[in-house]
């Protein structure tokens, strides 16, 4: 099962998304699984996920998260349109492309 994080400043809106984005998986029969966590506790998790999306507002972060996976897993910034409408659908699809689902 292929592992996504959402990284965020403090996870309100974010896990807003991560329902969104589950849904979506859902209706598409893919199984998936989907968290979001700070910028600060994503250290904890980052050797088990398959793509890291960084949420708009700590689009700045992008090097230290970078730097975090060393290169073994795509970091990406979520488009601000798609992640101010809460769009989890074209988010969900831009990550399936990425990891050529």
């Amino acid at each position: 099962m292929k592992k996504i994080l959402l990284v965020c400043a403090a996870g309100m809106s974010t896990s807003l998304l991560v329902n969104k984005m589950k849904a979506a998986a859902k209706e598409k029969g893919i199984e998936i699984d989907i968290d979001a966590l700070p910028v600060s506790e994503c250290s904890s998790v980052i050797d088990t996920v398959d793509i890291v999306l960084l949420g708009p507002q700590v689009r700045f972060q992008k090097p230290q998260v970078d730097a975090l996976v060393k290169g073994r897993v795509p970091v990406e910034v979520i488009d601000m349109r798609l992640y101010g409408t809460m769009n989890g659908k074209a988010i969900l699809e831009g990550v399936l492309k990425t990891l050529g689902i």
